[in-house]
């Protein structure tokens, strides 16, 4: 090789290595994140949404009958008692048809009702509170002989009721608030109409507002708890907010001068913001139901609850949230994350455990525990997402304020007495086209509504959707034309991060003592259950800033722990001897640590 052709092909060389390294360091200056985190810096006290809260419910059927049917196994509830705790919210459903089933045999009905008890008495022991959600007609008060029936006897069913929460709150004083009953605009679970539900609520309320009276104890109560905030029993859409159930029990409840403590309805969706959707009064939804509360002379401030939610594609078995559980794992923060900063006050994921092998033939993997059904004896386990609770309880008690610009992966980073925890996550909603077009839908007047649906149901929404059609050819508004540009961009960005890692540069400064630093990790490297323990550990010394280069997987959890190290024990230096006036001999240590004459070293002493 000549030394002509030699410099040529060095220069090539070199020409295609900047060519590939700059192309890298563009690419990463434009996907790759930074954070940096000053432990300094102000904290505001962690809001309770962010603590590991579940609604107990399992299985929908047990062998022992004397434990709560639609609660989860006896053996779940004390794993999670004793690996997570029970200082959060806790929904637990308290069904009066099943009760009053066992009341030919008191003794059998006696153990239910302490079964009840010993559940609700763990949470409040704890610190924590339980919603419990009063459901189920007993027979003989129905206006149909089925547990879904209103009453036909509402006077009965609030002394019934008046029994229960007086010797619940008001002679054990558990900390309980009480939620009237559960979806009841759907027939699967209340076979009345929009009146008798109110009439219902009444029964319940009046209840509890003849016991504060008698005993000037404060005792919860709310509700609806729909199956989405816009829903009636008649049935209902977004368009027509004010026809909702959540509108018409606030202007009841103040038409009637009841209380109502806290609103609440369910939110299953793969849509970690779908509580940041817009109303059709140009504001978004939360702000809307507390200018409600507010127009009918309810504190603006009462606790909005998501009672029931989870990651749910219209379908009652998911690989999401079973052989694919990490999905569902990364789903959770980043739902929570942003239904606090939607408004919502407290949340509770649904649920402990999965139903199947029940008498209604309801077969749901919606729990964070599976079991095996085929076994008398208990044989369960926990999903991956259980980890997940792990994670959140182990936040400290203050958070810093953070926010990353960025549509799929967040952060929450808070501080505990002596230790810095700090949660990331990368969710990327596999629906995001339509759910996003949902939440704005109702920005638009009723023409361009119409030509919206009319694309989405086309064959052509996908190629629009994949940048394939041109948006700005279609006969349609502005507005209408923004917002498939919007859902255009956001469905090509999913696409692209649902199959590649991203990475993120985590500064951590003033770290002014030594460190032990800890990650835990949930990825698809384990798909239905791992262990929780730390996939790295290191010790940082004290540093002005210490710098962190992390790799997350699409559907992945981080969860960084920085635990300050303990001082090490000081050893005590030996007192010195000073030396002999006289001319005696010193004494020598011997061998079994006698002392005998002779100035000798043993091996032992050497």
């Amino acid at each position: 090789m000549n030394l002509k052709f030699f410099k040529v092909f060095l220069f090539f060389i070199a020409s295609c290595w900047l060519l590939v390294t700059g192309y890298k360091a563009f690419s990463q200056s434009s996907e790759d994140l930074e954070f940096t985190l000053d432990i300094n810096s102000a904290t505001t006290t962690l809001p309770k949404i962010f603590k590991p809260n579940i609604d107990l419910s399992g299985r929908g059927f047990h062998r022992e009958v004397d434990w709560p049917q639609t609660a989860a196994a006896k053996e779940v509830i004390e794993k999670w008692q004793k690996e997570i705790g029970f200082n959060g919210i806790f929904r637990l459903q308290y069904n009066l048809w099943e009760i009053k089933q066992l009341s030919k045999n008191k003794n059998l009905q006696h153990r239910l009702l302490v079964n009840y008890e010993n559940i609700i008495k763990k949470v409040s022991d704890a610190g924590g509170v339980v919603i419990l959600n009063i459901f189920g007609t007993p027979a003989g008060l129905g206006e149909v002989l089925d547990k879904k029936s209103p009453p036909w006897d509402f006077k009965a069913f609030k002394e019934l009721v008046k029994a229960d929460i007086r010797y619940l709150s008001c002679f054990k004083k558990y900390n309980i608030w009480y939620e009237v009953w559960n979806a009841p605009d759907l027939d699967d679970f209340f076979l009345g109409r929009r009146q008798e539900y109110f009439n219902l609520y009444r029964a319940v309320a009046s209840a509890v507002k003849e016991l504060e009276a008698e005993t000037k104890i404060h005792i919860p109560v709310g509700g609806p708890s729909v199956s989405a905030w816009f829903q009636n029993v008649n049935s209902n859409t977004v368009i027509t907010p004010e026809k909702s159930l959540i509108y018409e029990l606030i202007k009841f409840c103040y038409h009637y001068r009841l209380p109502l403590d806290f609103i609440s309805w369910h939110g299953f969706s793969t849509s970690s913001a779908a509580e940041k959707e817009s109303s059709i009064y140009n504001k978004p939804v939360i702000k809307l139901i507390r200018d409600w509360l507010s127009y009918f002379s309810f504190p603006r401030d009462t606790q909005l609850v998501i009672d029931e939610w989870n990651y749910d594609r219209s379908a009652n078995v998911l690989p999401e949230r079973k052989e694919k559980s990490f999905i569902a794992a990364s789903f959770i923060p980043s739902r929570i994350k942003k239904m606090h900063e939607a408004g919502i006050d407290n949340q509770l994921y649904f649920c402990l455990e999965d139903f199947q092998s029940n008498k209604e033939g309801v077969v749901r993997n919606v729990g964070i525990f599976t079991f095996d059904p085929e076994h008398s004896t208990y044989r369960g386990s926990p999903k991956t997402i259980y980890n997940v609770f792990k994670v959140l309880n182990n936040l400290g008690n203050d958070m810093f304020s953070a926010k990353l610009d960025d549509e799929f992966i967040g952060l929450i980073p808070t501080k505990g007495k002596d230790y810095i925890s700090i949660l990331i996550y990368n969710y990327i909603d596999p629906e995001i086209a339509i759910n996003y077009l949902s939440r704005n839908i109702s920005t638009l007047n009723s023409s361009e509504r119409k030509f919206l649906l009319n694309i989405i149901n086309s064959e052509g929404f996908e190629k629009i959707i994949q940048g394939v059609s041109d948006i700005s050819g279609l006969r349609t508004t502005n507005k209408v034309k923004g917002l498939l540009k919007k859902t255009q961009e956001l469905t090509q960005k999913a696409r692209k991060f649902e199959t590649v890692a991203r990475n993120i540069k985590l500064t951590v400064k003033n770290l002014k003592e030594d460190y032990v630093y800890q990650i835990y990790r949930i990825d698809s490297s384990c798909s239905l259950n791992c262990e929780f323990q730390p996939s790295e550990e290191k010790e940082i010394k004290q540093t002005d800033s210490y710098q962190q280069d992390l790799s997350l997987k699409p559907y992945s959890v981080a969860s960084i722990i920085l635990k300050k190290k303990p001082p090490q024990p000081q050893t005590q230096a030996p007192e010195e001897i000073a030396p002999s006036t006289t001319n005696a001999v010193s004494p020598a240590p011997a061998v079994n640590g006698s002392v005998k004459n002779g100035g000798t070293k043993t091996k032992e002493h050497e």
